[in-house]
């Protein structure tokens, strides 16, 4: 596996291969890799002759100084589990400067209104920065096909509006779900959980499961406030926000129209980590 630790490393490498006609696949991450990353390399091994993985922690995605700080960071360990996976052809870790060669600053995108529904209500501008960063490694690394997982659905929303609106030929591929074996959504800040907790977490899981039931009989009104039931009996786990959304637009349901595809989003804080998951409700 080659480590390509600069843009110029990188694109020598990207024009070799190119050169050659191979056909490349990409997943950016921002590191604190799980099994769950591993599961976008392994959907894109089935179509690329390259794959390719990058690791930076964008500091223009972060609203709060503090969470930046806090993300969970360990180059060594990443670079050992993409190694030992043997799914992965190339790594770049780009220099913040190698990314933002002037200032760490994001570009001012339209994304049509997806970018202040749910997560941006409470992030302004982290839809920005999450466009500018994907929108230069994609004109760095050139990839044919960039894979993300669903469970953050508004961000895969939101490249795939920015692939489009940028004319990148690039195809992007959503990637169902990793999960633990109790459910819950494999994600970086799972690490700050204790054991106990991770376990505890799973009926984040379980109550998507119920909604989709739910979904089949209920009011809206009255599903909201079975889930707003359920989370009241949980100790130190507090309902941030649970909303069913029409997967095109994002927007809240008022009604549910048979010929729409709808999701449920939620977002609880289990001892002050803030963990996300959806689920389609077909």
């Amino acid at each position: 596996m080659e480590v390509l630790k600069s843009r110029k490393i990188l694109q020598d490498f990207i024009e070799r291969q190119k050169e050659m006609g191979k056909r490349i696949g990409f997943a950016p991450t921002m590191g604190a890799l799980h099994d769950g990353h591993l599961s976008l390399y392994k959907e894109a091994r089935k179509d690329n002759d390259l794959v390719i993985s990058s690791i930076f922690v964008n500091p223009t995605q972060f609203n709060n100084r503090e969470d930046l700080a806090k993300y969970p960071r360990n180059i060594e360990r990443d670079l050992e589990i993409l190694k030992k996976s043997g799914l992965v052809d190339a790594v770049y870790i780009p220099e913040v400067s190698d990314i933002y060669p002037e200032q760490a600053k994001s570009k001012k995108y339209d994304f049509g209104g997806i970018e202040n529904e749910m997560e941006g209500k409470s992030r302004p501008g982290h839809f920005d920065g999450v466009g500018t960063v994907v929108e230069e490694l994609f004109r760095q690394v050139k990839p044919d096909c960039a894979y993300f997982g669903e469970k953050d659905f508004q961000q895969l929303a939101i490249i795939k509006k920015m692939t489009q609106m940028q004319n990148l030929p690039v195809k992007i591929i959503g990637v169902p779900t990793y999960r633990a074996d109790n459910g819950l959504a494999l994600s970086s800040r799972n690490q700050r959980l204790s054991e106990t907790r991770r376990e505890a977490s799973k009926v984040i899981y379980e109550t998507l499961k119920k909604v989709k039931t739910w979904f089949k009989e209920d009011s809206y009104e009255i599903i909201k406030h079975k889930v707003q039931d359920i989370f009241d009996d949980q100790h130190n786990m507090q309902l941030e926000y649970f909303m069913i959304a029409d997967e095109k637009n994002l927007k809240e349901a008022e009604f549910f129209y048979a010929d729409r595809d709808y999701r449920a989003f939620i977002v609880v804080v289990v001892d002050g980590v803030r963990l996300i998951d959806n689920l389609p409700m077909k």
